[in-house]
This record gives C-alpha cells, sequence and structure tokens, in this order.
C-alpha cells in the first residue's frame, strides 16, 4: 500500500508540473520509473554524441531542476551543462547508470494498477476506455519503450537523460570538476565523517574521470606513534606526518607518488606502491583537511551526513561490538576536529548527505 501511495504522489505531481501530458507520456514516466535507462544505451561514444547534438541543436531546453522518478532513477535535464557539466561527464553519469531491473516489469505492472485506479478517481483526466485501450495496444508490443507524444514535446521541449538518483547530489560537484579540469591540474580533499560516502564518492569519480585516488584509512598510525598524547590531539590518528612526505609533497611537484598502505591486518606498512600523476588526483578521508595539508589541495569538499543517516549506515555495515567503537571513540574525535577546526566552514562545496 505504502508503495502504491507513492507512485500515486509522484504521479500526481507529474501531472500538475505537464498538465497537457497525453496517456504515453504517462507510460513513458512509469517505464523510466521501472526500468531506468537501460534501454537507451548503445556505446559511451553514442550516448555523448547524441547528448552533445540534442544539446547544441536544442540549447538543452528549459531550465528545470532534476525530476526524480518513481525509483531509484531522476530525469536530468541537459540545461545542466550550462551549470559546467561536460556533455562526457554527463554521457559516462548516463551509462553508469543503465542496469538491467530484474523485477522491472512486475514494477510497470504495480504502477500500471495505480494509473487505473487513479483514472477511475477522476485524479487524472483520461477516460477508463482510452486507458484500457492504450494499455492493450502497449502490451501487444511486448511493453516496449515510450517516446513522448508530440503535443508533450510541443509543449514542454522535454530534453533530459535518465540517470541514477545516487549521482544527483554529486552534480555540482561534477560540474566544478570539470570547469576546473579545463584550466588544468586539479587536486581535490573529499572530507566528512565516519561513513558519510567518501569512498564511495572517490569510487564514482573513479568511474568518471581518469584520476588518482588516495585514501587517508591507508594512513593509519603505526603502533609506536599510538601513545595518548598523540589520542589527545585534535586530528591525531592519523600519520599526516607520512601523508604529507609520501603523497601530498611529490603531488605538489608534479612526481610520481611512492608510498607504502597501512596494513591492519599485520599492523605494519605493506609493499611499496607506484602512482603516476594524472590531471585529477583526489584525496578522500577524515583528517585530509587538517591544518598540516590543507593547503596542497585545489578545491574541498564536505560530506555532511545527518546523525539518522550516519547511525543506520553504521549498524547495517558493521558487528555491534565494532558499531560502538564508532560511536563512543571515533565519531566523537571527529566531531571535535570538524568543530575546532572549522572543517565544513573552510570548504568550497557542502553536500549534504540524508540517506
Amino acid at each position: 500500500m505504502a508503495k502504491a501511495e507513492t507512485t500515486r504522489g509522484m504521479l500526481m505531481e507529474h501531472y500538475r508540473a505537464y498538465p497537457r501530458l497525453e496517456l504515453r507520456d504517462v507510460f513513458k514516466f512509469i517505464y523510466q520509473s521501472s526500468f531506468g535507462c537501460e534501454h537507451s544505451v548503445s556505446s559511451l561514444e553514442t550516448v555523448k554524441a547524441r547528448i552533445e547534438e540534442e544539446y547544441f541543436s536544442a540549447f538543452a531546453g528549459p531550465d528545470r531542476k532534476a525530476e526524480p522518478l518513481d525509483g531509484d532513477y531522476v530525469r536530468v535535464p541537459l540545461s545542466y551543462m550550462k551549470q559546467g557539466i561536460s556533455a562526457d561527464t554527463l554521457s559516462k553519469l548516463f551509462f553508469l547508470s543503465a542496469k538491467k531491473e530484474e523485477s522491472g516489469m512486475a514494477s510497470l505492472l504495480e504502477k500500471l494498477d495505480v494509473v487505473r485506479n487513479m483514472i477511475s478517481n477522476g485524479e487524472l483526466p483520461f477516460s477508463k476506455e482510452a486507458f484500457e485501450a492504450a494499455l492493450a495496444e502497449w502490451r501487444d508490443k511486448d511493453f516496449a519503450a515510450v517516446r513522448h507524444s508530440d503535443s508533450f514535446r510541443e509543449e514542454y521541449k522535454p530534453s533530459y537523460r535518465v540517470i541514477s538518483k545516487q549521482f544527483v547530489p554529486f552534480l555540482p560537484l561534477f560540474a566544478e570538476l570539470d570547469r576546473r579540469l579545463a584550466a588544468g591540474i586539479l587536486r581535490v580533499a573529499i572530507e566528512g565523517g565516519s561513513a558519510s560516502g567518501k569512498s564511495t564518492l572517490a569510487d564514482i569519480i573513479s568511474k568518471v574521470y581518469d584520476c588518482t585516488i588516495f585514501h587517508m584509512d591507508d594512513f593509519f598510525l603505526r603502533p609506536e606513534q599510538r601513545t595518548p598524547e598523540r589520542f589527545a590531539e585534535i586530528g591525531g590518528n592519523v600519520d599526516r606526518e607520512r601523508f604529507l612526505s609520501e603523497i601530498l609533497l611529490p603531488m605538489s611537484r608534479g612526481e610520481a607518488v611512492i608510498y607504502r598502505k597501512f596494513d591492519c591486518s599485520k599492523m605494519d606498512l605493506g609493499d611499496t606502491m607506484r602512482e603516476e600523476p594524472k590531471a585529477l588526483t583526489v584525496i578522500e578521508g577524515a583528517y585530509s583537511l587538517h591544518p598540516d595539508l590543507a593547503s596542497y589541495y585545489d578545491f574541498t569538499v564536505f560530506l555532511d551526513v545527518t546523525e539518522e543517516a550516519q547511525k543506520a549506515r553504521i549498524l547495517k555495515r558493521n558487528s555491534p561490538e565494532m558499531a560502538k567503537r564508532f560511536f563512543s571513540e571515533w565519531i566523537p574525535m571527529e566531531k571535535r576536529y570538524f568543530s575546532e577546526m572549522h572543517v565544513p566552514e573552510k570548504c568550497d562545496l557542502v553536500i549534504k548527505i540524508e540517506k
């Protein structure tokens, strides 16, 4: 029942936004909600070329916000490219969003039942007879992907791509990365509390851009550094000295980075690794913006996770014993560091993480 009410609410919102929609536009909405964009993807090069052609021929359509669909996807207007997102980046986000939805048909049929009930209740401007006739015709075509109606295209000039909603909070960041990379080398730090999604964001960036990623978790304190005095320092529970000498200093000189990750299973440093310089370097992890390190970045991001989301994520990912250590030890240390060193306030971009 809750899913049906969600679908009904989103369809009502869609109707209010586009009062001249036709049944096929409703079908398109629920099709994209159920199946996403998998049916539209051929090759990355083709996707990019089509985005560029549509953007420059239609001037990206009117400026609109990203429009959530009834599921895991969002329509992102091509007008977002005016903010700095390149066709290359948008095409990669579109491509990364394409996946086969195994439960897509079941979802589609559930949503069609909601549409049928809304029409019966007079909530959508179609007759029951017109709906059943259009549905029968669509069913005969095995529920193939649907184009917008001519009237919808003429009235609203839709120009968008469907992407996963997980990417939407980061669209301002992608725009900033594209703008700055067009000007040259870029070094980015991603800060935030435990379970705020720093490593997930870094992984997304690595799939969109040719870049190097370094993780603060690879620079845990060595046993000899783990003293009461060190843990009493604000931001003292990472090996920032080694991170500075092995990562940031050579990075700032445009040199190859040669370093060793801390191996928690051995409580010692692992094998030597080498990373050649690239146009984009991303450092992710708490304490990456300690005052000893902060001056080495060109752009800084803070993921501001709500306490509710943070708690839910930690409990989901960890044993009760490990979760207790997060809540009693590590999170209080992070909060002290963020507060006393004014980390969020000093960041170029703050992204709210609420789920």
